[in-house]
């Protein structure tokens, strides 16, 4: 508001005097401009500046009289809009205005609770937040009144919050449970008001989604507290009492705790509220309220309202400034001195003329004491006769407000009424009975319509004829106000004559002081202030003319005053006008009242006969529920007699399954068993709704009947004594689950069903196959993400020493041989060497993919319950892992060898081939988890075909140094003859079939070899996991596997053409994984 400080006395000097009533009314104007900007219908937040001067009003009059005098002729039951500002603005005075404030409300709870009910019975959406908002308020006035220690702002030191617990505990427990209310109303207003908003769009920027989020901020300040004070009671509650006592305190307080923090996280995300409050955050967990020395880890909260900008008001004339005196009249400030006192100090020869002045100054000072004295009646008797007429337009509103709180509880009843008569046209269209009765409720119906149609009228008729009456009444006001000016001009003169005769009085006083040293000045002057006198002395009859104006004015005023209480004595008449029409309207309703109550009588017939059909109605419900479940366990047997067959079915004796499934299914069905239980409580419970039971009966039956089936798949690949007992154990079950159907689809045996009857043939499948699993490896699963990296790490350094040794090798065939032999023997060794660091690098890269693997996939797991989770996979890399660093060592010693001329160069060669089908078994095991898009996974395939390459680089060095090596002799035929020729041609025939019989058995002792090793590794591994890295289907003969960890690996051997630089991954098979 616009202030002016350190206002000028000679503006002062001309301020016109304003009376108590006028500041009133002007009070009265401003308040009700204000409430009715704050309150409207408008879509839009309450605006600050006319709630703070709402607030501001009621600490100028200590309380909230006026604001409720207006509150009271609101149409709130006309609009939920209208409704929902009032109680924001209620909410707000509440907190920030007056401390009688709470009083004056306690006396409207009926109001704020019938408009709340009022909009809480209708589907509006912001009538269901004034519903909710009411309750907010209602509990906020109970709660302060009962605990006035508390203000409405909820801003206590904790010295005070101590005081008002005080020591006894049962006044801590019981403040503590009031506190938990508060904050479920205040909870369950944001709640409501953010179910409303739209959260796909910017509510917060819309004036539609700003005017719900208004009201929230004053839910944070009075949450805020709330929390703060639970705190220190719960804490001091556990002080005293057993924690199991207040385990529901501390239950409550963690799901309010929890929705706190929601709301308060939602409010500080909102563009809205960043700019006019700053939410506190809260800690991510509850205080541990077990733990005494938790309370100083407690931080309150605390909420800050940033300051606004000045607003654009409108401005206030709070100095009333007139305008000085036309330029043509004289000043007769100075005159008017002359002209009561006489001329100046000195001027006067002797002391005659001293008498006759303060003669004049008593009888100007008795004059203005008679003025004030009959302006002070005037204004009694205004004031009375504006009290008076005040009580009667109160007692009328007062009355009308009585008619629309009956018109209120008529549309109620009518709205009531009309939806009992929805509810009978939907239930009462089977029939023409039902036919009938709706017509007749359409009947009835309209007649009431007819009736609220003339009470509306009766209704307009009173607000015309309560127009009429405030039309009246502003015209008895204008004429107050005509009389009030002309009194206060009556008073600004009086007040301008007294301001003279002070101001005299100072300069008489000061020019008696300097009287001494301007006596001969004056003397002087005598002749020249004997003229001004004169004038002076004109001066005071024109003064004495006023004087004569003022008494005519004063006779006007009573004339005035003779027309205003005929006027009030009209204005009497019309009231019992009025008081007779509201008497009619009385009657009137009271004859509806007896009508609505024939009505409520048929209409409560007509319900009985309807709880008579809907209790046929549920029976037939009941039935149809029992006919559903019936025809679910009959569907269900089905389903398991289908499963029970198979097992003896010729053809499903080709079906294999891993007992890996098998446990996973048996553990799913053991579930589901719990579930149907579950299932089968809740439909004794309620024979109404049979949904669940069907439900956990159509996904038992299913899973029974693949754990059956799988059971006599896996049955086919297990040993004979196992198989058998699998396949009884797999009879046994289908048989209890077909009882159990059988009960299920009677109603009587229904009551006492034994779900359990199928759970022990369930486990017995469940441990079969546990004991059917393999046992690929010794060690915990727990312990595999250990076996990995110390692997992958014993790998390294098995390649690192191979290299090494390599090296060594070289050293020492540079010493020990020459010629051919050397340049052999460095040729094969440098392409094992670049061999070696191939495989290092892949190693390496492989290590980083398995991390990235591991990192992506665990998600919040630790990396030893990842590789425990896919203990296949690990098994995998361990294997792969083995058997590179395995092929590296008979690599080095293949070449350690063929370098001292021990060995074959074929066992090099095989070598190298083994080499490549290891890394390519590492290389797959590592692309199975991988990310295709990993830049991890490309570098290891570019290294896996950078191995192929070094290998055929062995491959080759190997042969050609061969070449070199062996002696090639040219065959001598010079001394034979025919017959030697012959028969050293017939021994070589008989050689080449010796060995050619060799060679044969040698690949049958291969095949046999592989076949053998193929046996081993399915049975170290499960065909039905890891279904995405298992090899496509491939003859025996030629399919590779590796073997378990503690094996050598065996691969097939390949043609040497067929290793180039185009082969990117060698062909392998994975086991273990």
């Amino acid at each position: 508001m616009n202030s002016i400080k350190n206002v000028p006395a000679r503006v002062l000097s001309r301020r016109p005097g304003h009376s108590l009533e006028a500041e009133r009314e002007q009070f009265d104007k401003t308040q009700a401009i204000s409430i009715s900007k704050a309150i409207n219908t408008q879509e839009a937040p309450v605006k600050e500046k006319h709630a703070r001067r709402i607030i501001l009003g009621t600490h100028h009059e200590k309380g909230a009289f006026t604001f409720w005098s207006y509150a009271i002729g609101l149409p709130l039951p006309s609009s939920s809009i209208l409704s929902w500002k009032f109680c924001h603005v209620l909410h707000k005075v509440l907190r920030d205005g007056h401390p009688n404030v709470l009083h004056d409300c306690q006396r409207y709870r009926s109001n704020i609770r019938e408009i709340g009910d009022l909009w809480g019975h209708l589907h509006d959406r912001y009538g269901q937040l004034v519903n909710v908002y009411t309750k907010l308020l209602l509990t906020k006035i109970s709660f302060h009144l009962k605990h006035p220690q508390f203000p409405a702002g909820l801003e206590v030191t904790d010295e005070v919050l101590e005081k008002a617990a005080g020591t006894d505990v049962n006044n801590i427990f019981q403040l503590t449970v009031e506190m938990f209310d508060y904050m479920d109303c205040e909870l369950k207003l944001s709640e409501s008001v953010f179910r409303q908003l739209n959260t796909a769009i910017a509510v917060s920027q819309m004036s539609s989604g700003q005017c719900r989020l208004a009201p929230l901020i004053q839910v944070i300040q009075d949450c805020s507290h709330l929390y703060h004070y639970t705190v220190k009671l719960l804490f001091k509650l556990h002080s005293c009492l057993p924690a199991d006592t207040l385990q529901g305190h501390r239950d409550r307080f963690h799901e309010q705790f929890h929705s706190l923090r929601n709301f308060f996280r939602r409010a500080s995300d909102m563009l809205y509220f960043k700019r006019l409050i700053q939410i506190p955050r809260l800690p991510e967990g509850p205080p541990n309220f077990l733990r005494a020395s938790a309370l100083a880890e407690h931080i309150k909260p605390v909420v800050v309202i940033p300051e606004e900008a000045p607003e654009d008001e409108e401005p206030e004339n709070l100095i009333e400034i007139s305008t000085g005196p036309p330029v043509g009249e004289p000043v007769v400030v100075a005159d008017l001195f002359d002209q009561t006192f006489g001329p100046p100090n000195g001027s006067v020869k002797d002391d005659r003329t001293s008498v006759p002045r303060d003669l004049q100054i008593e009888s100007l000072k008795r004059e203005v004491e008679m003025l004030r004295s009959e302006l002070e009646k005037i204004k009694l008797e205004a004031q009375r006769y504006i009290a008076q007429l005040k009580s009667q337009v109160n007692a009328l509103e007062g009355e009308l407000e009585e008619q629309r709180k009956q018109k209120q509880k008529a549309l109620v009843d009518n709205e009531q009424l009309r939806h009992e008569l929805a509810q009978l046209r939907a239930a009462q269209l089977e029939g023409e009975r039902s036919q009938g009765l709706r017509e007749e409720a359409e009947r009835k119906a309209s007649a009431t319509e007819a009736r609220y149609n003339k009470l509306k009228e009766k209704h307009s008729e009173l607000v015309h004829v309560h127009a009429e009456l405030l039309r009246k009444n502003a015209d008895t006001a204008k004429q107050l106000t005509v009389t009030q000016q002309s009194q206060e001009e009556v008073a600004r003169v009086k007040e301008q004559l007294a301001f003279q005769v002070e101001q005299v009085k100072r300069e008489s006083e000061l020019k008696l002081e300097e009287q001494s040293d301007q006596l001969e000045k004056l003397k002087r002057e005598l002749e020249a202030k004997a003229g001004e006198l004169a004038r002076a002395q004109e001066a005071l009859s024109h003064t004495e003319q006023s004087k004569s104006e003022l008494s005519s004015r004063l006779d006007t005023l009573s004339a005035e005053k003779d027309a205003l209480s005929g006027a009030v004595r009209q204005r009497e008449a019309d009231l019992l006008a009025a008081q007779s029409l509201v008497r009619e309207t009385e009657a009137a309703l009271s004859r509806e009242q007896q009508r609505s109550s024939q009505e409520q009588g048929e209409l409560q017939g007509q319900l009985a006969e309807r709880e008579s059909q809907e209790q046929g109605l549920r029976q037939r419900l009941l039935d149809e529920q029992f006919a559903v479940l019936r025809g679910a366990a009959a569907e269900a047997a089905g389903i398991l007699q289908d499963a029970v067959s198979k097992l003896d079915d010729p053809l499903h004796l080709r079906c294999t399954s891993s007992p890996d499934y098998l446990v996973s299914r048996a553990q799913e069905a053991l579930d589901a068993v719990s579930t149907l239980e579950e299932g089968h409580a809740q439909y004794l419970t309620s024979l109404a709704d049979a949904s669940a039971l069907v439900a956990a009966l159509t996904r038992f039956s299913h899973l029974a009947a693949d754990t059956i089936i799988n059971g006599g798949a896996t049955s086919h690949l297990a040993p004979t004594d196992p198989a058998d007992r699998l396949i009884d154990t797999c009879r046994e079950c289908g048989a209890r689950a077909l009882e159990l159907m059988g009960q299920l689809q009677d109603q009587q045996a229904l009551r006492h069903m034994q779900a359990s009857l199928v759970r022990t043939p369930l486990q017995g499948i469940l441990q079969l196959g546990q004991e059917l699993k393999p046992k690929s490896l010794d060690v915990r699963q727990e312990e595999l993400g250990a076996m990995v990296d110390k692997e992958m790490a014993a790998t390294s350094a098995a390649i690192e020493d191979a290299v090494r040794r390599i090296e060594d090798m070289m050293n020492q065939a540079r010493h020990a041989s020459s010629g051919v032999k050397l340049e052999v023997n460095e040729r094969i060794l440098n392409s094992c060497t670049d061999l070696m660091k191939a495989i290092r690098l892949l190693v390496t890269t492989s290590t980083s993919l398995q991390k990235e693997i591991v990192e992506s996939g665990r998600g919040a797991a630790t990396q030893q319950e990842f590789y425990a989770k896919n203990s296949r996979w690990t098994e995998g890399l361990i294997s792969a892992s083995k058997a590179v660093g395995w092929g590296a060592t008979q690599l080095v010693e293949a070449a350690d060898k063929v370098v001292l001329h021990t060995g074959k160069y074929e066992e090099l060669i095989v070598c190298s081939h083994e080499i490549a089908a290891s890394t390519a078994q590492l290389v797959a095991a590592s692309k199975v988890k991988a990310n295709k898009h990993s830049p991890h996974l490309s570098r290891l395939q570019e290294c896996s075909r950078t191995v192929n390459e070094r290998a055929a680089n062995v491959v080759a060095s190997t042969k050609s140094g061969q070449e070199q090596i062996e002696d090639r002799d040219t065959m001598d035929f010079s001394g034979l003859s025919l017959i030697k020729l012959k028969k050293q041609e017939m021994e070589t025939q008989v050689r080449v079939l010796e060995l050619e019989k060799t060679l044969e058995a040698e690949r049958m002792r291969l095949g046999e070899l592989r076949k053998q090793h193929y046996v081993l590794a399915g049975a170290s591994g499960s065909p039905g996991e890891e279904a995405a890295i298992r090899p496509s289907t491939a003859p025996r003969s030629v399919t590779t596997k590796k073997p378990p960890l503690a094996q050598k690996p065996s691969v097939a051997p390949r043609q040497d053409h067929q290793l180039d630089k185009k082969d990117g991954i060698y062909p392998a098979q994975l086991v273990n994984y």
